[in-house]
């Protein structure tokens, strides 16, 4: 009896390693309705929004559709992406369905010339003193190792000339001012009741008792990005868009 109880709890979870999601015209029609209602306010169409691209047929956190699921279900710790609300496991499945359908279509092409925004990020654009790439670069800013697997083009764009419209979780600059000494200004990297840590833009690391301040404002609202917008012309900008698009990390 116990051989038969462990041959059916392996066989179970040999069906859930292998979960497919659907993909039938009546699922992906459902799927599609639910996706409307549940993630179009933060991926949009699915390569216009402004969370994760997800026209791709790899997506860097779901290369499965069980790991796909999962994200559905319970969200990213650590990121922006919630867990599903209201959902049953029919409707996270056709979802899921839905996305995979996405990274059939056609691939999505970029105006701009990769090789040439690589020279842009790196000299006129000046951006590796804030992100880094490969291990690369600064940390005031985002790790885009990966992220043209993570953004669409058009969300590249925006956050670019516009990155007040594309804020990133994670990244809130904070003004301390001391009772004694100069302001401090950096990215948040931690807080509790006593203390809050950052990093300023030399890269140093503050940490500050809360008692010892007078004022810590947030720009909860604000991207410490410059806009970008006037400082690079139309050919800079198709090509920077197209060289973060090309980065894909270990893929």
């Amino acid at each position: 009896m116990m051989r038969l109880i462990l041959i059916g709890l392996m066989f179970s979870v040999g069906v859930w390693a292998q979960l497919s999601a659907p993909s039938d015209k009546a699922s992906l029609s459902a799927g599609k309705t639910q996706f409307e209602i549940h993630c179009a306010f933060c991926h949009g169409r699915g390569d216009d929004g402004f969370a994760a691209n997800l026209v791709s047929p790899n997506l860097v956190h779901a290369p499965t559709d069980t790991a796909l699921v999962s994200i559905i279900r319970n969200g990213i710790l650590g990121t922006d992406m919630p867990p599903a609300l209201g959902m049953t496991e029919e409707q996270m499945m056709q979802v899921a369905g839905y996305v995979r359908s996405l990274g059939r279509s056609a691939p999505i092409t970029v105006a701009g010339d990769a090789a040439k925004g690589k020279a842009v990020y790196q000299g006129k654009g000046g951006c590796g003193g804030c992100h880094m790439v490969g291990g690369a670069g600064g940390k005031m800013g985002p790790d885009l190792t990966q992220i043209g697997a993570m953004r669409s083009p058009a969300n590249l764009r925006t956050s670019i000339v516009d990155p007040n419209a594309t804020l990133a979780g994670g990244w809130t600059m904070v003004h301390v001012t001391p009772k004694t000494g100069a302001q401090v200004n950096g990215i948040r990297l931690s807080e509790d009741n006593f203390r809050i840590n950052l990093r300023d833009g030399r890269g140093r690391i503050h940490s500050i008792a809360k008692d010892q301040t007078t004022a810590i404002t947030r720009d909860l609202t604000k991207s410490s990005m410059p806009s970008y917008q006037g400082r690079l012309n139309a050919k800079e900008l198709d090509d920077l868009v197209a060289y973060l698009f090309s980065l894909r990390g270990a893929m």
